[in-house]
């Protein structure tokens, strides 16, 4: 058993694994060589060879407890025929979604448009570098990717005027997510995925009131989905204000909380095991604040189940030496 699925299963905390969001990607010297030859971001995901070479990366250079599968979470829009692109320095942008292309979708072509993600997932997790680490395979909650779908761009502080107007459409996206995105879940499972994490990325753009119909509900079917493969999952719902709700009501099997959520406050009201919560800007900084910040996080859950991650993805000017001194922090504790 890997060291991660030690702390979330064995609610071990004499260890503390460490894993990054986005740690195989932009701020890597190696992956942006791969990236300047693969402008079609799409296209690099579905590229397995590349895309395993790119999840391993991180490893060649780190001691973490992970691989988590170069992809993203728009795959599955993409797989539903909807069309995704990212355009520099603006983000994804999704084109018009074909409400009955995509309700009458098959099983079969979905998993053939995505078979180059499961093959990478495959290559990855026998790969020698993964021995006693875990590989990670994810999706992005339900209302995160309505969120894509309908609004087509990324929705940053706020989502269209008319968003929750056609509740009709909004019922379907919900439906057909839930449909596939468990389909998503249970080929990267049976493909080497060892764990799967949830982003919800958008949560936070959610009324407390809309949290049951948007969140709870459908974060749930895919949660009991996934332990049904005997498999964990961590969620992240990202900007939330109460965790210790999401986790009594979701109850994945650990939670990853994000930069602004307070870490003491988590340590009292959070039961399961908990991931994350430093802030990626500390990376940017030097070496006395980032282990001053590091031991913060560590000291706090030394008796909490604790998995050590960011409280979002690495950024893309962080420096490969400061993660490298990171590492050693953690494992050194």
């Amino acid at each position: 058993m890997s060291p991660i699925q030690e702390v979330i299963i064995n609610k071990k905390t004499s260890i503390n694994p460490i894993w990054i969001m986005r740690q195989a990607g932009r701020y890597l010297p190696e992956f942006r060589e791969i990236r300047a030859k693969n402008p079609d971001f799409i296209k690099l995901c579905l590229n397995h060879k590349l895309s395993s070479e790119i999840t391993l990366q991180p490893l060649k250079r780190y001691n973490f407890d992970a691989a988590i599968i170069f992809s993203d979470i728009l795959m599955v829009p993409y797989g539903l025929n909807q069309k995704v692109e990212f355009k520099k320095n603006f983000g994804p942008l999704l084109g018009d979604l074909n409400l009955d292309k995509a309700s009458s979708m098959q099983e079969n072509k979905f998993t053939e448009r995505l078979k180059p993600v499961y093959k990478a997932l495959e290559i990855v997790s026998n790969n020698n570098l993964t021995s006693n680490k875990s590989t990670i395979g994810f999706v992005g909650a339900p209302w995160t990717l309505m969120v894509y779908m309908i609004n087509k761009q990324s929705p940053k502080l706020k989502l269209k005027k008319n968003f929750f107007d056609d509740e009709l459409l909004i019922n379907k996206i919900l439906l057909i997510l839930e449909k596939f995105l468990k389909i998503h879940i249970k080929c990267q499972v049976d493909n080497g995925a060892q764990i799967i994490q949830i982003f919800d990325s958008w949560a936070g753009l959610l009324d407390v009131k809309d949290f049951s119909k948007y969140i709870y509900n459908p974060t749930l079917s895919l949660v009991e989905f996934t332990k049904s493969l005997n498999v964990p999952v961590i969620c992240f719902p990202k900007g939330i204000k109460n965790y210790k709700n999401y986790c009594e009501i979701i109850n994945p099997d650990a939670i990853c909380i994000d930069y602004e959520v307070d870490p003491l406050q988590a340590n009292k009201d959070i039961k399961i095991p908990i991931q994350g919560g430093m802030d990626p800007k500390v990376l940017l900084t030097d070496k006395e604040n980032l282990k001053k910040e590091a031991k913060r996080y560590l000291d706090i859950f030394k008796d909490h189940p604790y998995i050590f991650n960011l409280g979002h993805g690495v950024l893309p000017e962080t420096d490969p030496n400061m993660m490298d001194y990171l590492v050693k922090i953690v494992k050194d504790y």
